[in-house]
């Protein structure tokens, strides 16, 4: 009796010492536990057949904006896209859903839209929104690589596809504890990776065309789609919705190493956002666009908007994005084969943005941060509404902004102000 005391004694003691005797909770979180990033592989003949269209629902998605007439667009990412009634900008409808796994953009021209599906393009008639018909299915017409996550400290490679139907279509993380990670030989530190053993792991007048947010990847320039991967853009010669063919791919010859990341287009020329700065192609010839220049920056994330001869550039280093100090570029285009950098404006955290009448609004952490531009050498802020905002497509009529599960439509007022007019909670 008395040695099963002192055996109890000592493992109270020593309770007490590790872990003061707390719940089985709390003594199971001694065991250390790492995320470790996992590839999700899916078939392509799986979400071929799962397109449908339905009736409006609610996303818990992230997404981005599209306008097309009296229509707004909410792309879910990797869910769908919502359509919404907003000829009443103050009280919009929710009217359909087109159930597209893979979506990532769209654009439409004369009552056709055109989606990404993995790496399908997708044709659907929607002018006739109480009857949306899907019209084509260009398979493995575009470029799909599924966007590896940021923070990765552990990955394990032995998850890949299997035959030509499967493919890697997003990653996912789980927690594993230390004894499962070290036992795993398929799973890398992924801090001893470098990027080459990943590889081996691994708007025109008499056209009726949308506009999207400055995050938009799709573009519409005549009978031309144009559309991009990290280092190549794409066109397609959609003259017939029903056979649409790849017509050229042009190289970035002044990349330097950055990847394409956003596109917008001003009259008969195509700017693509890079994570090294900015790119301009031509469209003389709209199937085969031609490079004219870059302007240059540091490593960060940047989508870029026109008006008139002067660009903006928002850039954002962090994570990923790379170490650059947050800010806002403007940039001379007036000779568009010499991009010349009026000023710098510094804010912390921009993200998407939009110019109107040389008033420029961009989002950052903040909120809205409304701008005078009309002298670009000196950008001056004269507003913030605050709200989680990432991107925004100030509209003739109005401005709309978007954030996760959310989108707010703006009135334009005096002073540079904004009244809210509507908001879309999902």
């Amino acid at each position: 009796m008395k040695n099963k005391i002192s055996a109890l004694a000592i493992v109270v003691i020593m309770c007490l010492q590790l872990t003061n005797c707390k719940s089985d909770d709390d003594f199971n979180g001694l065991i250390n536990r790492v995320a470790v990033t996992v590839p999700v592989i899916k078939s392509k003949s799986e979400f071929r057949n799962s397109i449908k269209i339905t009736s409006a629902r609610s996303t818990n998605s992230d997404g981005k904006i599209y306008v097309y007439d009296d229509l707004l667009f909410y792309i879910a990412q990797h869910s769908g896209i919502h359509i919404f009634d907003n000829q009443s900008p103050e009280n919009p409808q929710n009217l359909a859903f087109i159930e597209l796994e893979g979506v990532n953009d769209i654009s439409v021209k004369n009552g056709i839209l055109y989606a990404d599906n993995f790496m399908d393009l997708v044709v659907f008639d929607i002018s006739n929104v109480s009857n949306i018909q899907l019209l084509n299915v260009e398979e493995d017409m575009l470029s799909y690589y599924a966007t590896f996550p940021d923070d990765v400290s552990y990955y394990q490679s032995d998850i890949y596809p299997s035959n030509g139907d499967e493919f890697i279509a997003n990653y996912t993380t789980v927690n594993m504890s230390i004894v499962e990670v070290e036992s795993n030989s398929n799973i890398y530190n992924w801090n001893s990776i470098s990027i080459f053993e990943f590889d081996a792991l691994a708007n025109t007048i008499g056209n009726n065309i949308g506009v999207g947010g400055s995050y938009a990847k799709f573009q519409i320039f005549n009978n031309a789609l144009y559309t991009i991967d990290d280092y190549m853009l794409y066109t397609f010669d959609i003259t017939d919705h029903n056979d649409i063919s790849l017509t050229s791919e042009t190289w970035m010859e002044g990349w330097f190493g950055g990847e394409l990341e956003t596109t917008y287009i001003l009259k008969e020329n195509l700017f693509i956002g890079a994570t090294n700065g900015m790119h301009i192609v031509g469209l003389e010839d709209a199937f085969n666009p031609t490079y004219i220049s870059s302007f240059s920056h540091a490593t960060g994330c940047d989508p870029v908007v026109v008006e008139g001869y002067t660009a903006y550039i928002t850039v954002r280093g962090e994570n990923s994005c790379g170490a650059i100090e947050d800010q806002i570029n403007v940039i001379d285009i007036t000779d568009i084969s010499t991009p010349i950098e009026y000023s710098t404006y510094f804010l912390s955290s921009p993200y998407g943005l939009g110019i109107r009448n040389q008033v420029l609004y961009v989002c950052n952490d903040n909120g809205i941060n409304v701008f005078d531009a009309q002298n670009p050498s000196q950008i001056v802020l004269e507003n913030t509404y605050q709200s989680d905002l990432k991107d925004i497509i100030p509209l003739e009529s109005h401005l709309i902004a978007v954030g996760e599960n959310v989108i707010h439509q703006y009135n334009y007022a005096d002073d540079f102000e904004l009244e809210l007019m509507s908001t879309i909670q999902f």
